[in-house]
């Protein structure tokens, strides 16, 4: 496959080469360019042969010599440069399934794109892979690889994800493993399926992979929209208590055999187990936030070190916050924090319940513009409503809802303040203080 290049720097080595916006890009070194991982990866040498196509239809061959690691110069449409790989599971707990219907078309699209695992940090099931895909991971070294593994039994891997394929494909995460492949794993646990002895083979088969750096040991969520979708049931008290215990074990053998705990229960575990979270160094290099892995942690540890380098002072201010039913006991200990070191402050802050999802949700990045509406109208909110960043999807305008953040505000009579996922920006935010 060749991809068309939609710009050229100016006084770039692929200029100076005769590339035009257009042109054809067919290959660098007799290396096939298929997309943006091709490129960077086979113009990184001092010495390159590029054909390409010119806009006449003409072949052409240039050689260029430039830097070792110097860039080429040229920009494409997509990062992908073809179409994005879309899901060819039916898992029992995909959460896309779960969406009520009428939502925007987007977001029933689902990726298990590996190039997106390594641009963007998504996370695949390999079911995807070609053996091209797949060589070409191990000859880049690309690394880490995000991998959603949810069983290592690849019999009920096959059942729980529903594609015949899904068992043989572990058997490059040993390939990967062998290849000096770094990989970040998570495993979304549903009670009666994967949890349990399950559980137990996967963290085992996976920590015994030198390679799997990070494990994030996630609840499923089930929403209230699962007609036609098999049974699932979540997890109650004593089913997280287990699971935690059990992923602890294995994470205290990781240290002792690598010096790093590797295996990690998400923080929605804690919650629902009635546990305290762990602090910040609990969590080592954060490497599974986006599962919510230390998520609670980091942000309490951000806040309070910030505070400390604050002056206690007085602020006349009125606010509110707008917050998921998970984070909620977190975030009323923050603001405590913050009017302790900032006396003057008033905030209100709401937890408001996921009626668009019903079921088991209650993290803040699944609550809709429309629950914030119904719950928070007629209510005094101050000058300003905070929202976490998390609630907004894609151009950061609107929720999952298609509520956008203007009509929010023009509902409830407020301000908004996007708040981003940091000590900083909240101690900001909540004091006003940029």
């Amino acid at each position: 496959m060749s991809v068309i290049v939609k710009e050229v720097l100016k006084g770039s080595p692929a200029a100076k080469a005769g590339i035009k916006s257009g042109d054809t890009l067919v290959s660098i070194n007799g290396n096939d360019i298929m997309d943006v991982l091709d490129y960077r990866f086979y113009q990184m040498q001092e010495k390159l042969v590029l054909s390409f196509i010119n806009k006449r239809g003409k072949i052409k061959v240039r050689r260029v010599k430039k830097r070792e690691n110097a860039e080429l110069g040229m920009n494409f449409d997509t990062y992908l440069m073809d179409k994005q790989h879309s899901c060819l599971n039916k898992c029992i707990f995909c959460f896309i399934d779960q969406l009520p219907k009428g939502m925007r078309e987007s977001l029933y699209f689902k990726d298990d794109d590996s190039r997106l695992s390594f641009l963007f940090g998504n996370y695949v099931t390999l079911t995807n892979l070609t053996e091209h895909e797949i060589d070409r991971i191990i000859k880049m070294h690309i690394s880490p690889v995000n991998i959603s593994v949810h069983t290592t039994n690849p019999e009920l891997r096959v059942r729980m994800m529903k594609n015949k394929n899904a068992g043989a494909v572990l058997s490059v995460i040993d390939r990967f493993n062998e290849a000096g492949i770094a990989m970040n794993c998570q495993l979304v646990v549903c009670p009666g399926f994967n949890d349990g002895k399950e559980l137990e083979r996967s963290l085992n088969d996976l920590t015994n992979k030198e390679n799997v750096k990070c494990i994030a040991v996630v609840p499923v969520g089930i929403t209230g929209h699962r007609e036609g979708l098999e049974k699932l049931t979540p997890f109650d008290k004593q089913g997280a208590i287990a699971t935690i215990d059990l992923i602890d074990k294995f994470g205290l053998a990781c240290l002792e055999k690598y010096g790093e705990r590797r295996a990690f229960a998400a923080d929605e575990l804690y919650l629902l187990a009635g546990r305290q979270i762990p602090e910040a160094d609990y969590y080592e290099d954060f490497l599974q936030l986006e599962n919510g892995v230390g998520l609670w942690a980091l942000l309490k540890d951000e806040v309070y070190r910030c505070l400390d380098t604050c002056d206690k002072s007085k602020i006349n201010r009125k606010i509110s916050i707008a917050t998921g039913e998970a984070a909620y006991p977190l975030i009323k200990e923050l603001v405590t924090a913050v009017q302790q070191k900032f006396s003057g402050i008033e905030c209100d802050v709401y937890q408001v319940k996921n009626e668009f999802f019903g079921g088991q949700i209650n993290v803040s990045g699944l609550v809709t513009g429309g629950d914030i509406i119904k719950q928070l109208k007629n209510k005094n909110l101050g000058t300003h409503l905070l929202i976490p960043d998390s609630m907004l999807r894609y151009e950061n305008d609107r929720f999952l809802d298609d509520v956008t953040i203007d009509e929010l505000s023009k509902e409830l009579n407020v301000e908004l303040v996007i708040v981003k996922n940091s000590g900083e920006d909240f101690v900001g935010a909540v004091t006003g203080i940029n």
